[in-house]
């Protein structure tokens, strides 16, 4: 899996957007491109029948065996489905350009799968399951639990289509991270030739001011046109506001340390930042 770029598929996120994301990390990297399902056991939705005291056990048997042929059934045909959707997203990749493109299907836990297959992969692709956005709830499990366990970069689509991105704002906070962060853009091919918006939510202040003009100078020592927003208040409203107000196609921010930025993404409220935004995010843990 060395240097490939592995995408989650997942049928209850936005496909097309995942696919044509992916495909564009796989070009930008000159990475193969690895579209992996994981099919998960889902005890919640399977129906449960106890029978137990009410008939004859040779009843009792028939019927059990007849929810084992169902749930088996059920399994063959998620497994098909799940072949069908990678053969087409394999077919949309190679159209859109990328040179390699491997399908994978597992059965397992996709937290525990990934952490087995990105040891040496490059990059992680994931698609934000809009159903739970519209309810309300909080950042999907699946994306939690991977941010949590994996050490590579995570790109998280949030819609339905995929444009690429001309420009990207960096959430900056002044810490160790922020400094680390800064390292990844720098040295990342995916960010290469796009606009920088750096954003920094808090005080102005002589320390703060400092700290954003020694990143600005990283940044152009790595060749990145940039701006620079130093605004006090919410840390996920004045990001939101600084992509929206300066068009930005992408997100970037990290998901390390103890920072204000790592209580967002992996604290109490998980994600008021990849819920709520209207660009693909990427996570650099």
């Amino acid at each position: 899996m060395q240097n490939k770029v592995i995408a989650c598929v997942d049928t209850r996120s936005q496909l097309m957007s995942l696919c044509d994301g992916a495909a564009w990390a796989a070009q930008k990297l000159s990475a193969p491109l690895i579209l992996l399902q994981v099919l998960e056991r889902h005890p919640e939705t399977a129906q449960h029948l106890d029978v137990t005291g009410q008939i004859g056990l040779g009843a009792q048997e028939s019927v059990l065996q007849e929810l084992a042929q169902l749930d088996h059934r059920r399994s063959v045909l998620a497994q098909e489905q799940g072949r069908q959707i990678l053969d087409g997203m394999r077919v949309r990749a190679l159209a859109a350009g990328v040179v390699e493109v491997e399908c994978l299907q597992r059965h397992g836990e996709l937290a525990e799968t990934v952490s087995e297959l990105d040891v040496s992969g490059r990059m992680l692709v994931m698609g934000r399951q809009e159903h739970r956005l519209l309810a309300g709830r909080a950042l999907d499990h699946h994306i939690e639990r991977v941010l949590r366990s994996t050490h590579k970069p995570v790109l998280v689509m949030t819609g339905p289509e995929f444009e690429v991105p001309t420009s990207f704002v960096l959430a900056y906070d002044g810490s160790d991270t922020a400094a680390r962060l800064l390292g990844h853009v720098a040295s990342n091919p995916l960010l290469q030739g796009m606009r920088c918006h750096l954003v920094h939510a808090d005080a102005r202040s002589a320390a703060n001011e400092a700290g954003l003009s020694r990143a600005g100078e990283r940044l152009r020592q790595a060749g990145f046109e940039f701006t620079v927003t130093l605004e006090e208040g919410d840390v996920s409203a004045v990001i939101s506001r600084t992509v929206a107000r300066q068009g930005a196609g992408l997100l970037v921010m990290s998901a390390n340390g103890h920072s204000r930025l790592r209580q967002l993404v992996l604290g109490s409220t998980t994600s008021l930042l990849l819920r709520g935004s209207v660009v693909p995010v990427l996570v650099a843990t």
